[in-house]
């Protein structure tokens, strides 16, 4: 069974910190991986409740530092250009392409009971993704994800809970973007 745990030298500092306080443990055995294709290379993709709707192909993306959303998203809540903010920095694409986002909004995600308000950049450019969710979106969380089980864990009310992924999902998404 594997399992990823933060190293040693880190646990100690964090149970010192919390004398006393149960945090629950975020960890990923061959348990998790059970209802996948495995081997794959899959993206995590999953559904999550963004701005009051039920958003899907939203990729998980921990490599990237900022939240962004393409226009089936922008103009699905009917957001208006007027709810956007100033943004001027320019992004590079997955081609890459430099792009200009049109702005930034910031925008609540649910996740059960959790909800995490996140800055978004909007960017009106063609994407087989609906948004992309980054490490600030985990970090506030106190997400891990994990492509390889498709999950994102995450404590709340003294319990991991889990985000999981599409895989089926993702493999249409990585199809669209080749064709």
């Amino acid at each position: 069974m594997s399992v990823a745990r933060l190293p040693a030298e880190v646990d100690d500092r964090v149970s010192k910190r919390a004398k006393g306080m149960a945090s629950p443990v975020l960890e990923f055995s061959d348990e998790d991986k059970v209802g996948t294709i495995q081997p794959h290379d899959d993206a995590l993709m999953v559904t999550l409740r963004i701005g009051g709707y039920d958003v899907k192909r939203v990729l998980v993306d921990q490599g990237s530092v900022v939240e962004v959303i393409y226009p089936d998203l922008y103009k699905g809540p009917k957001l208006r250009p007027e709810d956007l903010t100033a943004y001027n920095s320019p992004l590079v694409s997955f081609e890459g392409k430099t792009v200009t986002p049109k702005g930034q909004i910031r925008l609540p995600i649910q996740t059960g009971l959790d909800i995490v308000e996140v800055d978004f950049i909007v960017v009106d450019a063609y994407s087989p993704y609906t948004a992309i969710v980054a490490r600030p979106w985990l970090h506030t969380l106190r997400a891990v994800s994990s492509t390889l089980h498709q999950k994102v864990k995450y404590p709340s009310e003294g319990r991991v809970k889990e985000v999981i992924g599409d895989q089926a999902m993702a493999r249409q998404c990585m199809v669209s973007a080749i064709s």
